[in-house]
């Protein structure tokens, strides 16, 4: 198991960690979490230029012209990401936050390794399913810890618009992940699929590593009996010494809550997500879950995931301009996610849920109909359909999900139930 985050005490005697305190502190566990989405975004994103380029088919070659493979060799990612997030669900409460993510991190750089190390006539395709798959679990276990972890080291003030920007980031990735496949189409053929995959490891380093001079959630280490690193965390969390008032009444409201919920000194049963009455656990546990649900069968990742495809195969362009286009697209998505920052907590969630659901439909509406002559004129009708369903997308229905079930959730069956959420989305 990792060892214990180090802390020491700056010359004031307030606690510190990786030698930063109160805010510093507060904006480094933001970046290392929000590193967590950016490589989610930028996993999601990476197989779109890839699956149909022809030197991806000279190590895979199942994949060639065949939407079947392609679509098996990108969905099989998905499936590695429920089992991260099933290997939350029943572990997360035992393991803790911050080892979770590490966890994930260096799980997802053992799956890329796997992937790139990949060569023909030697079982490469089952090899890089293999990868995929690992790099999956990686990430499922990543998604399903960082918003409960990010939620209990923020403060109250700011949690909502911390874990918005977490999902939102997502699209940031992903453009990330369009352009580097963009200009390694233009070196040598290896290079085209092997580096935009590797470059993961980019991002799996940096969360990995600086998590392990992070602190551990303040709450879980409450739930466990933990009151003296707890009280540690808090104090340099908010930059006071580990006697302050202001620490002392945070670390009581926190075991107060835990008290209130059942869960101190203990992990949450299963049946605890099902009960109803005052507490609404399952209504709880469901809202988030569903909010999931709808994101996923909306069109999102057919947009995401294949949209060069889409552009050369339905709207008969050729595959330069469909990824230049498709590159653009995801900047779109990337500046329309940001709006959501700045609104979130003006408008409110169901007002951006409701939104995103009515500019979505019209959207694919447009697309839709779009394609149905059958000619490449109208079919260009379809690309504006594309642009306008990712904008609303980004700006509601990319992080509002990943902020729900950490808000709508208490202590008690919060780690569950995120974990059921992410669960959710990749089912």
């Amino acid at each position: 198991m990792v060892l214990k985050a180090i802390n020491s005490e700056n010359e004031h005697g307030i606690p510190t960690y990786m030698g930063l305190t109160g805010r510093s502190l507060s904006l480094a566990v933001s970046v290392v979490a929000t590193n967590g989405f950016l490589l989610f975004g930028y996993d999601q994103g990476v197989m779109s230029g890839i699956i149909s380029a022809k030197q991806f088919a000279e190590t895979i070659p199942e994949v060639y012209n065949d939407s079947t493979w392609q679509g098996f060799v990108t969905a099989i990612y998905e499936i590695g990401c429920l089992f991260g997030a099933i290997f939350q669900l029943a572990y997360g409460d035992k393991v803790g936050r911050r080892r979770a993510i590490i966890l994930g991190g260096v799980i997802m750089i053992l799956g890329v390794l796997i992937q790139i190390t990949a060569f023909r006539n030697h079982s490469s395709t089952a090899q890089f399913i293999i990868g995929r798959t690992i790099t999956g679990i990686g990430n499922g276990l990543n998604t399903a810890t960082i918003p409960t972890y990010q939620a209990e080291c923020s403060h109250t003030t700011n949690r909502g618009l911390l874990i918005c920007i977490e999902g939102g980031i997502i699209a940031f990735g992903t453009v990330i992940a369009y352009w580097i496949d963009f200009g390694a189409s233009y070196g040598p053929s290896d290079l085209t699929w092997r580096f935009p995959i590797a470059f993961q490891v980019v991002f799996g380093l940096f969360l990995s590593i600086l998590m392990i001079w992070l602190p551990e959630s303040p709450r879980w280490l409450l739930t466990k009996d933990r009151h003296e690193e707890a009280t540690t965390v808090l104090a340099a969390l908010r930059g006071k010494h580990r006697d302050d008032e202001e620490v002392k009444l945070q670390a009581g409201i926190i075991m107060d809550s835990i008290r209130a919920s059942g869960h101190a000194g203990g992990n949450t049963p299963y049946s605890a997500l099902f009960t109803g009455g005052k507490t609404q656990h399952f209504r709880r546990m469901m809202l988030g879950s569903t909010s999931q649900l709808f994101q996923q069968i909306g069109g999102c990742n057919a947009v995401i995931y294949y949209l060069p495809i889409l552009f050369e195969d339905s709207v008969g362009l050729d595959r330069t301009l469909a990824l230049i286009l498709s590159g653009v697209n995801m900047i779109v998505y990337a500046i329309f996610a940001t709006t959501s920052w700045f609104i979130i907590e003006k408008v409110g969630r169901r007002k951006l849920f409701l939104i995103g659901t009515v500019g979505q439909c019209l959207s694919m509406v447009i697309a839709f109909a779009s394609l149905i002559p059958g000619t490449t004129e109208a079919a260009k009708g379809a690309v504006v359909g594309f642009f306008l369903f990712i904008s609303f997308f980004g700006a509601t229905w990319l992080p509002l999900p990943w902020l729900y079930p950490a808000e709508v959730n208490p202590i008690k069956t919060r780690a569950k139930a995120n974990a059921v959420s992410t669960c959710t989305n990749w089912l």
